[in-house]
């Protein structure tokens, strides 16, 4: 009797369902990464006074708060261009980029500052120690805001279905509804995206 090949055959099976349950448990993980919202803005019902931003006074005004190391806001920055190029009428639009005091002049020029300059329409600003994300009780990257011609917040959240992900998806659509027609079924959305204000996450990128 060949023992050694008998062993061998049975651990085949084995070794296939080690395997199989590895794989399995990385694609949950992969999953659970990319459908874990960030934390939603507790944004001002009203466009703050305090803002240096101004708001437009004859239609609405949209705000998208960026982290520029987050390659997770590249689908919401192109879903984004998507939602502005289908409005009847682009709202007067802002995408703010955290740039934290202590970095390197340039470092929130990224592949996120280029797609967002390449929007027609947007104005690009440095967000220096996230103060104007912190006026509106933004945490997440990619978070979006749109308030009207009255200066009251009509939608708050997200414009992607996951981390990274291009496509349909519930953000995107109220906002494109509220932009054409002025109104929709929901205010709100889940957003994803990196953290703004992670001490952890920022010295990591830095590095």
């Amino acid at each position: 009797m060949d023992f050694k090949g008998l062993l061998r055959r049975a651990w085949l099976p084995v070794g296939a369902v080690i395997w199989l349950a590895c794989v399995g448990y990385g694609l949950s993980v992969v999953w659970d990464y990319d459908n874990k919202a960030g934390l939603n803005a507790n944004a001002p019902r009203r466009w703050p006074a305090g803002s240096a931003l101004a708001p437009a006074t004859d239609g609405p005004t949209l705000l998208f708060v960026a982290h520029p190391q987050c390659t997770c806001t590249h689908a919401s920055l192109d879903e984004l261009a998507e939602v502005l190029a289908r409005s009847s009428k682009p709202p007067k639009a802002y995408v703010l980029f955290l740039r934290p005091s202590t970095v390197e002049s340039g470092w929130e020029q990224t592949e996120s500052w280029r797609r967002a300059s390449a929007i027609p329409g947007v104005t690009v600003l440095r967000d220096v120690d996230g103060a104007e994300a912190r006026r509106f009780g933004v945490e997440t990257s990619g978070q979006t805001l749109l308030y009207d011609s009255r200066g009251v917040l009509v939608f708050s959240g997200g414009i992607t279905g996951a981390r990274g992900h291009r496509g349909d998806n519930a953000g995107e659509a109220a906002l494109t509804s509220l932009l054409t027609r002025g109104q929709s079924d929901r205010s709100g959305a889940s957003v994803f995206g990196c953290p703004l204000f992670s001490p952890v996450t920022d010295a990591a990128k830095r590095n």
